[in-house]
C-alpha cells in the first residue's frame, strides 16, 4: 500500500469549497492502493464558517495533523490575511517532521491556497518525495485582461497576487510529478505557458458527487433549509458564490423573468428566487451581488439574497427543499462549479445558465439533467421563460436524457477518487 501526504489547509469542520475534493475522496483511497494522511490547518484559526456535520464524514482511521497560524489581525496589517500565508511556516515545519519520520510515496496538494504548493519543490529536493498539484482554480489567469471583463477585485492585493503568481507558478510547479484539474482548460493554459508541462502526467478530474452527503442531510430532521417556504409560491434556489464574473448569467436569468412578467405578471408573481452564500468575504465586507442585478430588470421583489455562507449540509437541505435549482455559470469558459454533481443528485428541475462550449456546458449537456440557457441569448423560444413556465405548470418530471449510468461510472466520489489514484500511480512510476 502506497502512502500519500495530502496538503489541504482547509479541512472539516471548516466549510470551504477547496477541501471538498479531499473530504469526499478519503473513504476510497485505500481501495485504490493509497493510504492517506492529511496535513491541515486548525479550524479555530481559519476565517471560514464551521459545519460540525462535515467532521462526522471524515473516516476515523485517517490520520489528520493540524497546525496553527499567525493571528489574523496581525497578518492582515501586512496584507497577508490569507490562510496560505499565515500558516505557511507551520505547514512547512510539520511537513518536514512527517516526511523525515515516516515513509511517503507522494505529496498531494489539493487547495486553492497556491502559495503552499511551493513547498512541494522543497520537500522533493530534501526528502526525495514527488508531488502532484490539484488545480481547482488557476493560480495565474488573464481573465480580468480580457475584453468586456469586470474590473479586478481587491485593489493592490489583487495586483500583488497577480505579480506573485507570475513569478512563483513556474518555479513552484516545474518539478511536479503530475497534475489533476477540475477543467481541461487549466491544463491547456499551463501547457501554453511552459514547455516542460507536456512531459507531465495530468488528468481532468472534476469534483465527485456527494451521494452519502445527501443521505446524511435527509437524515437530519432538525436541519432546516436556508429559506422559508411561502404557500402558493414556487421556490428556485442557487447555492454558492455569485461574483462579478457571473453577471452575464444573472442578466440572462433576470431578463427571462422580466419577459415572463411582461406577458403574465400573475405567473411571475408566484416565483421566488433564493441565492444563498453568494459572498466569501468576511462579515464586514459582504455586499449583495445578485439582487442589484435583479433590480435593474425590475424583478428585485422576486429575489432573496443571503450573502453569508451557510453550512454545507444546510446547503444540501436547501436544494432538497427547493422546487427547482439554478446553476449560474461564469464568463470564464473553464469554470465548472463544484456543486454541479450535487445538483444532479438533488433530483430537481435544473436551469443552467452558461456560455456555449464552456466546461459547465459540456458537463451538463453530457449528463442531460438540466435545461441549458446559453448566453448571450439566441433567437427562438427563450429557454429561461420556458423552464419557469414548466415549473409553474407542475411539469417537474426528471428529463429522460439523464445519463444515470454515465454519472454512476464517472462522476461519483468513488469514481473520481479512482481517477486521482490512477494519476498518482502514473506520476510515481514516471518519477522512478
Amino acid at each position: 500500500m502506497r502512502r500519500v501526504l495530502i496538503i489541504s489547509p482547509h479541512f472539516p469542520p471548516t466549510n470551504a469549497p477547496d477541501m471538498q475534493r479531499v473530504r469526499m475522496s478519503l473513504p476510497f483511497y485505500r481501495e485504490n492502493g493509497w493510504e492517506p494522511v492529511v496535513l491541515a490547518v486548525d479550524s479555530a484559526v481559519v476565517e471560514a464558517p464551521v459545519d460540525p456535520l462535515l467532521a462526522e464524514t471524515v473516516p476515523a482511521d485517517v490520520p489528520v495533523h493540524r497546525v496553527g497560524a499567525w493571528p489574523v489581525k496581525a497578518a492582515r496589517r501586512l496584507g497577508l490575511g490569507n490562510i496560505g500565508y499565515r500558516a505557511w511556516l507551520r505547514i512547512k515545519a510539520e511537513g518536514d517532521r512527517l516526511l523525515a519520520g515516516e515513509k511517503f510515496d507522494l505529496v498531494y496538494f489539493s487547495t486553492t491556497q497556491f502559495v503552499v504548493t511551493a513547498l512541494g519543490r522543497r520537500w522533493r529536493r530534501r526528502f526525495g518525495v514527488p508531488f502532484v498539484v490539484d488545480l481547482q482554480d488557476p493560480w495565474q489567469t488573464d481573465y480580468y485582461d480580457r475584453p468586456g471583463a469586470p474590473p479586478p477585485p481587491g485593489g493592490w492585493k489583487y495586483r500583488f497576487a497577480r505579480w506573485q503568481a507570475a513569478r512563483m507558478e513556474g518555479p513552484a510547479w516545474r518539478d511536479a510529478a503530475g497534475f489533476t484539474a477540475v477543467s481541461a482548460d487549466y491544463l491547456t493554459e499551463l501547457g501554453g505557458r511552459y514547455p516542460w508541462f507536456a512531459a507531465k502526467p495530468s488528468a481532468v478530474v472534476p469534483f465527485g458527487a456527494p451521494e452519502t452527503d445527501f443521505e446524511k442531510a435527509r437524515a437530519q430532521p432538525g436541519l432546516l433549509p436556508a429559506f422559508v417556504r411561502i404557500e402558493g409560491k414556487l421556490h428556485l434556489v442557487s447555492v454558492g458564490a455569485a461574483g462579478p464574473i457571473m453577471r452575464r448569467a444573472l442578466e440572462r436569468l433576470f431578463s427571462g423573468v422580466q419577459a415572463m412578467r411582461a406577458v403574465d405578471p400573475g405567473a411571475a408573481a408566484r416565483l421566488r428566487f433564493h441565492f444563498i452564500g453568494t459572498s466569501y468575504a468576511p462579515a464586514k465586507g459582504r455586499e449583495p451581488s445578485v439582487r442589484p442585478v435583479a433590480e435593474e430588470f425590475g424583478v428585485g421583489d422576486l429575489v432573496e439574497e443571503r450573502p453569508e455562507r451557510v453550512g454545507y449540509f444546510t446547503a444540501l437541505k436547501t436544494m432538497l427543499a427547493a422546487d427547482a435549482v439554478v446553476i449560474t455559470g461564469s464568463d470564464d469558459m473553464a469554470y465548472n462549479p463544484s456543486k454541479t454533481a450535487a445538483c444532479f443528485l438533488a433530483r430537481k428541475p435544473v436551469l443552467a445558465l452558461t456560455p456555449p462550449g464552456s466546461a459547465l456546458d459540456r458537463m451538463v449537456s453530457a449528463l442531460g439533467f438540466a435545461v441549458v440557457a446559453p448566453f448571450p441569448a439566441r433567437g427562438g423560444v427563450d429557454p429561461v421563460s420556458q423552464f419557469l413556465q414548466q415549473v409553474l405548470d407542475g411539469k417537474t418530471a426528471l428529463p429522460a436524457t439523464r445519463a444515470e449510468e454515465t454519472f454512476a461510472s464517472l462522476h461519483t466520489a468513488r469514481a473520481r477518487t479512482r481517477q486521482q489514484c490512477a494519476l498518482f500511480d502514473q506520476a510515481v512510476e514516471k518519477r522512478r
